[in-house]
């Protein structure tokens, strides 16, 4: 077998460090087996692991490698690889890989050593670390900012469970967002995301406000109570909390429709999936009325919500048609993907609630946002330290690849 070298170059970063490396390999004819290349602040670490013909003059391939990295004021190693270990590094190359993302107002080594010692205790390897966030000034340290960093690790987590139980502590422990995707080709083809609208797209519950207006904010809030208890089902409360808005006239809808509060980041978020062709969804217990109005104003593909219904300008206190519940909320985006010719996996859903959860369980990517504790715990992942474009990173997004990104 021919000899492996595993060359390691380091030093300030400047143009043609590899062209004039691989310039002197060419020369003797060297196959390139693998390369990696790291920098950080201006200071680079360059990889090649190579293979050195028999007939290769290989001292002289050393001495020219040698004279280009003092000419570049690089240091440069080279170490041996036995053939047992090169196969053995070539045997790992099937092994499953994920990617955890962590997403935070900071990442400080705290956040990196805890998120590692959990990584090394489910018998994960490390394979290359990069940050995806903007690089952020000291100077300036009232700008709202997102730090985000990307880990791709290799090898086969004994029990995913216990994975994202312990992420979920740390999580909680240290006020960063940890999500962890399979790395596959459905991680890099999503299509469409579907979007709870009360608590998620907006940071209000419709119905409360209604109800305050209405005058009678005791008695809905008592009727959510009685559901959280489990002593009504979702639809049964609904019918209950909307019977009590009868007689309320549109015109207050739409002064509460034009003062909703959009949620950090939706805006940024939703231009950006547009830009890049997804296909933008609301699934949501609450009401088209509102639902619409967002639809207007964000530029959202579909919406499927409780019709409320209006007789002589003012509410019934009924809706029409089917109430959109848990599993319609299911039920809608699996009918989402088959009309947009997709499959399930590559699907975004984004909730807050327990009725959210049947479609974050079926979604490729289930992202419970700023959500209940029962939530955070079912969930793939959660979001509960920063807006909803910290979305755009677990896409694998960059900062430089957000439109009208935070400077």
């Amino acid at each position: 077998m021919h000899e492996v070298i595993l060359i390691t170059v380091s030093g300030h970063d400047q143009p043609g460090i590899t062209t004039a490396l691989t310039a002197v390999l060419a020369t003797y004819e060297v196959n390139v087996l693998d390369i990696g290349q790291s920098v950080i602040h201006d200071s680079l670490v360059l990889g090649l692991l190579v293979e050195m013909p028999q007939d290769a003059a290989g001292c002289a391939v050393f001495r020219d490698l040698l004279f280009a990295a003092h000419r570049l004021n690089l240091a440069i190693r080279f170490s041996p690889i036995g053939s047992a270990e090169y196969e053995q590094w070539v045997a790992a190359q099937g092994q499953p890989r994920h990617i955890i993302t962590l997403l935070g107002r900071k990442i400080s080594a705290r956040h990196l050593a805890r998120v590692s010692e959990v990584v090394a205790e489910q018998g994960l390897n490390i394979d290359n670390i990069t940050r995806l966030s903007g690089r952020i000034s000291l100077q300036h340290p009232e700008q709202k900012r997102i730090a985000c960093v990307e880990l791709s690790v290799r090898g086969v987590a004994p029990d995913l469970t216990r994975l994202h139980a312990a992420f979920l502590q740390v999580s909680q422990e240290l006020e960063v967002d940890i999500a962890t995707q399979e790395d596959d080709i459905y991680r890099r083809s999503r299509r469409l995301v579907c979007f709870d609208m009360d608590s998620t797209l907006i940071q209000a519950e419709v119905i409360d406000e209604l109800a305050k207006v209405a005058g009678v904010g005791d008695q809905v809030a008592a009727i959510t109570e009685a559901a959280m208890r489990g002593e009504l089902d979702f639809s049964e409360s609904f019918r209950r909390r909307l019977a009590l808005l009868r007689g309320m006239d549109e015109a207050v809808l739409q002064d509460i429709a034009e003062r909703l509060p959009i949620t950090e980041g939706a805006e940024l978020l939703i231009s950006n999936l547009k830009r890049f062709g997804y296909k933008v969804a609301i699934l949501s217990g609450g009401f088209t009325y509102f639902a619409q109005h967002l639809q207007r104003k964000l530029g959202i593909d579909y919406i499927y919500a409780n019709q409320l219904d209006f007789r002589d300008g003012k509410l019934t206190g009924e809706v029409k048609g089917e109430i959109i519940d848990g599993q319609a909320k299911a039920r809608l985006l699996r009918e989402l993907a088959a009309k947009e010719g997709i499959s399930l996996q590559q699907v975004i859903a984004v909730g807050d609630g327990a009725n959210d959860l049947p479609m974050l369980s079926i979604a490729g990517l289930g992202i419970a946002f700023h959500a209940k504790p029962i939530v955070k715990q079912q969930a793939q992942h959660s979001i509960a330290t920063l807006g909803l474009d910290a979305i755009l990173y677990l896409l694998g997004m960059r900062e430089r690849d957000i439109g009208d990104a935070r400077r």
